[in-house]
């Protein structure tokens, strides 16, 4: 076909993410965080997710809202690589690409299809900011989606990162308790950016309604403190 289409939103996720600082670097790393999947009012018919429930995992296309430009650059530096070397934006997952696309599986847990928002899907394991807009979802088929003997370059240590996570003031306590497995899933997995590894620094971020302040050394993430963000 001649001519341009533009793309619809169909939904957005709502997470307990509201910035970019902490969302896993992947889709899956930390399978206790939980969102929703909300339909615009268009797309808000049950019929369109008739049988989706018989699937354990889907796909969502997304974008990367915060990262959208009007110009793009042929290389990108990843900030796993230190933020110094620099590898072609097709051989990466990074925010900065012609069209600002991203690409998640996340597990299904449950598709409700009469809420008060029409239309939800329960999900887990998703790496995407509060209010990411959401243009297509489908299903994971295992048999052509899954290639187990997958070659991979400098993203074959990232899954493999569990840091200790140590909270001496018991901050966690402050939470609700099913978003304390979640935030430990995503301290664990460093979210630190790739070229800052002062030990002496104190990092912070927004979570379900909180501000997480934490501080790495030696491998083991230590809870500085908690607290509720005022509404």
């Amino acid at each position: 076909m001649n001519g341009q289409y533009t793309l619809k939103k169909i939904a957005e996720i709502r997470s307990d993410f509201p910035t970019k600082f902490g969302i896993p670097r992947q889709s899956g790393l930390v399978s206790d965080l939980q969102a929703r999947i909300v339909f615009e009012p268009e797309y808000r018919n049950p019929d369109a997710l008739r049988g989706l429930e018989e699937y354990s995992h889907i796909w969502l296309i997304w974008q990367f809202s915060e990262a959208v430009r009007d110009s793009w650059s042929p290389t990108v530096r990843p900030p796993k690589l230190g933020g110094n070397l620099r590898k072609g934006v097709f051989a990466t997952r990074s925010p900065f690409r012609p069209n600002a696309l991203g690409l998640s599986c996340v597990r299904l847990l449950q598709v409700i299809p009469d809420s008060q928002e029409g239309p939800v899907i329960l999900v887990s394991g998703a790496d995407l900011m509060d209010r990411t807009p959401i243009y297509d979802i489908k299903p994971y088929v295992p048999y052509a989606d899954c290639y187990p003997e997958a070659e991979e370059s400098f993203t074959g240590h990232t899954g493999s990162i569990r840091l200790q996570v140590e909270d001496p003031k018991d901050c966690l306590l402050l939470l609700p308790a099913d978003k304390r497995e979640a935030l430990s899933g995503v301290l664990s997995q460093d979210p630190r950016p790739g070229y800052q590894r002062d030990p002496e620094r104190i990092y912070g971020f927004p979570f379900a309604g909180y501000e997480v302040k934490f501080r790495v050394a030696e491998e083991i993430v230590t809870i500085c403190s908690i607290e509720r963000k005022e509404q």
